[in-house]
């Protein structure tokens, strides 16, 4: 089942009841299935949320995002029990080798890099090198391919309604870096989740190493998905003419977790295709997988 994702920008209060979230504002009272719910997403200083609501929510592996005064997503709340052999799955990730987590970045570089390629094939029509720039790719990508491909992708990434193409990507950037920091928030979001939900620790990364980063397997395992987001973004200046985020827009970014993704035998939304990620990459630290089950991001008809 697809699980929602609840947006909520009023002053509201959040409570259980019989199972079910009770979000009350000052227009209306609305009631929602607890075990429905994937992603809650509170973007207003004024929500209280309840305890109680709280650990139903957790204990159902619902991720609670919180958003700062920026309206960008700050934090989560996530679920640390989520796998019944949990003890033995870190014991795995924390021992795994040097050698087995550089052949696990060459293959999540490569995968980013040819995703990049099809989007940007996809949206400006014209070929590129980004299959040569995968094929190049060293184990633990020590020849820093990734960087390479970043700098021709944001160079030539086509900018709808506006005089030039290219984006200088920056964190605190101008438009349209403003939603793409907000989708890529929400897919490390969810990425997150999935990974909780197979019993890995967030804060051990495969490469992003940063002691003050808590969710460095996150961000490692969302590289090849940021496509995604991207494509959305492109659709998005396409269509609106603000330069703001506003709750339209929010929602429209929010669609990148219910996105078809395909594997060789089956097709599934983006949150349930992070999950079917989460669980080989387990299985890589156990030693039952060699390689990480990603999915392509489009159909072949979508990229020819």
């Amino acid at each position: 089942m697809i699980k929602k994702t609840i947006l909520i920008e009023n002053k509201s209060s959040i409570t259980a009841k019989n199972l079910q979230l009770v979000v009350k504002s000052e227009l209306k009272e609305s009631t929602i299935p607890i075990e429905d719910i994937g992603f809650l997403v509170l973007d207003n200083p004024e929500i209280y949320l309840s305890i109680p609501a709280m650990n139903l929510m957790v204990e159902n592996n619902t991720a609670v995002i919180i958003c700062g005064n920026n309206h960008l997503p700050n934090g989560m709340f996530l679920n640390l029990n989520s796998h019944h052999i949990q003890q033995e799955i870190f014991k795995n990730q924390i021992e795994a080798s040097i050698p087995l987590k550089k052949q696990l970045w060459q293959q999540t570089i490569v995968e980013k890099i040819s995703n990049q390629g099809q989007l940007l094939a996809k949206l400006t029509v014209n070929k590129n090198s980004f299959a040569f720039l995968a094929s190049k790719v060293l184990s633990g990508d020590t020849t820093n391919m990734e960087g390479v491909a970043a700098q021709q992708y944001w160079k030539f990434f086509p900018m709808p309604n506006l005089e030039k193409d290219g984006i200088k990507r920056e964190r605190f950037g101008d438009y349209p870096n403003n939603f793409l920091n907000y989708g890529y928030a929400i897919l490390r979001a969810a990425t997150a989740r999935s990974l909780s939900g197979s019993g890995l620790l967030n804060t051990l990364g495969i490469h992003h190493k940063s002691k003050y980063n808590a969710f460095a397997l996150a961000d490692d395992i969302m590289e090849p998905f940021r496509p995604i987001v991207d494509e959305k973004v492109f659709e998005i200046m396409q269509r609106f003419p603000e330069q703001e985020l506003n709750t339209a827009i929010k929602a429209e970014l929010l669609q990148i977790l219910t996105q078809t993704v395909y594997f060789k035998e089956e097709k599934s939304p983006l949150m349930v295709g992070l999950q079917k990620t989460a669980s080989s990459l387990q299985q890589c630290y156990t030693g039952n997988r060699k390689k990480i089950k990603y999915p392509k991001l489009w159909s072949l008809t979508d990229t020819e």
